[in-house]
């Protein structure tokens, strides 16, 4: 070998080596904690501490916060073993490259373990978008001091991400410090379970009480809201300092289409009111990027629904990893 190919050789051997370290370094599990020295959070609905994920370390990439859906969790607890599904969408964008410091998720609604005392909290005050915003900003600011970025990048899942975009519509600094947003099947534009209609099965205290007087259908049971026309005027997604994604479903989906979804029946198509509403475009944004699914029904194991599918979906995964890794502007 020729002392220049010997060179070459050796520089090569460096830089794959370098590679093996970051990519070491990048990669790690997804854990159901919080790092030390990180503030304890009260949720403001709940009285107990913010449950979460993060972890300590160095930070090179626009820290990702990760935003569940009602009644869900950011990762399986006791009382929610079999979703919580968030920590398996963060532990993805681990497997590339992006480091566990980097990936922070916040659980607004505990572990739900008092659901079965009473399973109208599902549809009660502390599970509202508006009771939640002030835990979410609380949270991503302590994510800000805590890792030193300036900003990061929101995802969210259903009502995940009406909590976001109401948190961004209300703090005019926050468009300032969220440079991204994916929005995961968001009930943008409300859901169809809160109707007066005998057939809405949802309404029964047992499957959560979703009445057109609960919380919950008052913020998110029709369109017409004032809770959901304040959140929808003018502009839909964020501000332009903040790039959106939608991903949803576009061939059913229990929250939004009046058609079996999995296991689960459909109920009418109509609002609080009593209104024909077509539910099925609720997810999309004005102004925003969008990517269609369908069939994201086999990504969830246990009722086989696509709402919940499409946040376990490999799909999500990819795309959601493809839109925070561009440029800005792509």
């Amino acid at each position: 070998m020729t002392a220049l190919k010997r060179i070459a050789s050796q520089a090569l051997l460096a830089l794959a080596a370098l590679g093996s370290v970051a990519a070491a370094n990048a990669a790690g599990t997804v854990g159901n904690t919080l790092p030390a020295g990180f503030p304890v959070i009260d949720d403001a609905s709940l009285g107990t501490p913010l449950i979460g994920f993060g972890a300590a370390g160095p930070v090179a990439r626009t820290p990702v916060v990760f935003v569940h859906g009602n009644n869900d969790t950011p990762f399986p607890t006791a009382c929610n073993p079999y979703y919580g599904k968030v920590q398996a969408f963060a532990q993805y964008l681990a497997d590339h490259g992006y480091a566990t410091s980097e990936l922070w998720a916040v659980g607004y609604q505990g572990d739900q373990c008092d659901l079965p005392a009473d399973q109208t909290l599902r549809s009660g005050v502390a599970h509202t978008a508006a009771a939640n915003v002030a835990d979410l900003r609380r949270f991503v600011h302590a994510v800000l001091a805590y890792t030193g970025a300036r900003e990061v990048d929101i995802v969210g899942h259903s009502l995940g991400v009406v909590i976001a975009r109401e948190w961004l519509r209300q703090d005019d600094q926050a468009p300032r410090v969220v440079r991204k947003l994916v929005a995961v099947d968001g009930a943008n534009h409300g859901i169809i379970n809160c109707s007066p209609s005998l057939l809405n099965y949802w309404q029964v205290p047992s499957l959560g009480g979703f009445t057109p007087a609960s919380a919950i259908c008052q913020e998110l049971g029709s369109p017409n809201t004032p809770f959901l026309l304040r959140l929808n005027h003018g502009r839909e997604s964020p501000q332009r300092s903040t790039q959106t994604l939608v991903i949803r479903n576009a061939d059913t989906g229990f929250v939004y289409f009046p058609t079996q979804d999995g296991v689960l029946a459909g109920v009418p198509a109509q609002d609080s009111f009593g209104q024909p509403v077509d539910f099925s475009g609720s997810a999309r944004l004005r102004g925003a990027r969008e990517i269609d699914l369908t069939g994201q029904g086999v990504h969830d194991a246990i009722l086989g629904t696509t709402h919940l599918g499409i946040l376990n979906s490999p799909d999500t995964w990819a795309a959601t990893l493809r839109f925070l890794s561009a440029p800005p502007g792509r």
